[in-house]
């Protein structure tokens, strides 16, 4: 049984996650509190598993909490919280200090918005419960390329699968392009990887799940870190060295060859494999239009997103690695991947920017 503590100034917020999330089979709601100082009264009782968040609260903001608690007695952490464009910088910095997943909380509607994404609120705990806290890095427009739809078609269940790759299409080339997925723990994991890299290495594009309005916040964070380029991808943008492209929330990201260089496609679409953006349209983008001239890197995350788009890119002779169990915070996604057969090698987190660099 998962026990979760929810933290947020509404009372109304309050009622409808408590509603949502002891609706949900293996869950159960210890307590519900308007502020974090209120909050550490009911956890000297009984510590919860998963804290769900909310950031702007009176006494003391959800980011200095989340800090107090993350140096004291790691916990896993779910931000609910009312985000403008500016707030979403906040929702990277919670996401930097340790929060497992960030979620939006509508502004309007609050009650029926809650209710209508209650699967999203359901997941984000189950897999913040399963988040291992030790391995959590804390920090104090051009016009659509053509066979997007090839790419993509609907199921009867309103999930997606991708086409699968065209045998022998790909020939190699000098040119390498690194093609990376994530999801919970991610964030960190990212920014680990992407810290390390310099200046002249490998194109880079990038899936993390991540709600809409973060992306661009995350991207413009990351850049500031890094030697590289890092940001949130535009349609038909070139892929070049020393920059990485980040899928933006609520949109697909692929590759596509145009002559002897890559480009990035950013397009809507059905959810695949329940993501948008899904690991899986990246990966078997790659398959189809890379082949042996990409990389392909699946990290930390719940489910199995990803995992049969990057066995897609092994049998077209992409080079392929999957995180390893004792670096991941959730090893979800890897997990499926390695055991589909559909990574050459198992490697830890600290392995991955020297894999990249090496252009192999």
């Amino acid at each position: 049984m998962i026990k979760v503590l929810i933290v947020d100034d509404s009372a109304v917020v309050r009622q409808v996650v408590t509603d949502i999330l002891e609706k949900a089979a293996g869950i159960k709601v210890i307590g519900a509190a308007s502020d974090p100082l209120y909050a550490r009264e009911r956890m000297n009782r009984e510590w919860p598993d998963v804290i769900v968040l909310d950031v702007e609260m009176p006494r003391m903001d959800g980011i200095s909490f989340l800090k107090q608690l993350m140096a004291e007695r790691p916990t896993p952490v779910v931000i609910l919280s009312t985000l403008t464009t500016q707030g979403s910088e906040t929702a990277i910095e919670a996401l930097r200090a340790g929060a497992i997943q960030v979620l939006a909380k509508p502004s309007l509607g609050v009650r029926q918005q809650l209710q209508d994404d209650s699967s999203s609120l359901v997941q984000a705990v189950r897999a913040a419960s399963l988040a291992v806290m030790s391995r959590i890095r804390t920090a104090t427009a051009a016009s659509p390329i053509d066979a997007t739809a090839s790419l993509i078609r609907p199921k009867l269940n309103a999930d997606a699968v991708l086409a699968p790759p065209t045998q022998g299409a790909m020939i190699q080339t000098t040119e390498r392009i690194v093609l990376l997925g994530t999801s919970t723990g991610g964030t960190q994991a990212l920014e680990a990887v992407l810290t390390r890299l310099g200046s002249t290495c490998p194109p880079l594009a990038i899936v993390q799940h991540m709600p809409e309005s973060f992306t661009a916040s995350f991207a413009r964070r990351l850049n500031e870190l890094c030697q590289i380029e890092v940001r949130e991808a535009s349609n038909g943008e070139r892929m070049r060295s020393g920059l990485a492209l980040i899928a933006p929330g609520g949109k697909h990201l692929m590759i596509k060859r145009s002559g002897a260089q890559y480009l990035v496609e950013v397009v809507d679409g059905p959810l695949v494999s329940r993501h948008k953006p899904s690991v899986d349209v990246l990966f078997r983008s790659g398959a189809k239009f890379a082949g042996r001239n990409a990389i392909g890197i699946i990290m930390t995350g719940m489910g199995d997103d990803g995992a049969r788009g990057l066995k897609e890119m092994h049998d077209a002779g992409a080079r392929t690695y999957a995180q390893d169990e004792q670096s991941c915070v959730v090893f979800g996604m890897p997990k499926e991947a390695i055991r589909l057969g559909a990574a050459d090698e198992v490697v830890p987190l600290n392995s991955i920017p020297g894999i990249i660099e090496r252009r192999s």
